[in-house]
């Protein structure tokens, strides 16, 4: 599939959900856990994440609210929403807002979940790689309009 592993973060206050999270997708994943919206940007803080994976109802904050504050500073990870709350409010503050890439009911189905997960991260790889070539070529035209104008001074 790829070389580098696939750092996922899951945050739900709910125990249960995080351990079934986790039973389900390590053997797959590099699977982190947080049960509140601080743990999770403590986790942000310390290791690369490439999908965020948040449930929609805790305490502290919402989902949406937690995938929004985070966007100034870690901006690159894939954001999926799971809820067992059909909110049509919440899809689309999800979208506009916490910039989620897919809403999940609960309870969500492993194969179906892993399938998503492994095509967000496809679309994670295709970012980093879009980005990584436009900034070569920013560096390239840079480059040619130096020899330009040098040739244009000559």
């Amino acid at each position: 599939m790829q070389s580098e592993p696939i750092n996922i973060l899951y945050v739900d206050d709910e125990v249960h959900n995080l351990n079934a999270f986790k039973a389900a997708f390590r053997r797959s994943f590099n699977v982190f856990t947080a049960d509140s919206a601080k743990a999770g940007m403590v986790i942000l803080g310390q290791t690369p994440i490439h999908i965020i994976v948040t449930d929609q109802r805790m305490p502290e904050m919402t989902g949406i609210q937690f995938l929004e504050s985070i966007i100034p500073l870690y901006p690159e990870p894939i954001r999926i929403l799971l809820t067992g709350y059909a909110d049509i409010d919440a899809v689309i503050d999800a979208i506009n807002k916490g910039q989620v890439y897919l809403y999940i009911a609960k309870p969500w189905q492993e194969d179906e979940l892993r399938l998503n997960l492994e095509k967000a991260f496809e679309v994670f790889a295709l970012r980093k790689a879009n980005k990584e070539l436009n900034e070569k070529l920013f560096v390239a035209n840079q480059q040619l309009e130096f020899m330009l104008r040098q040739k244009l001074l000559s």
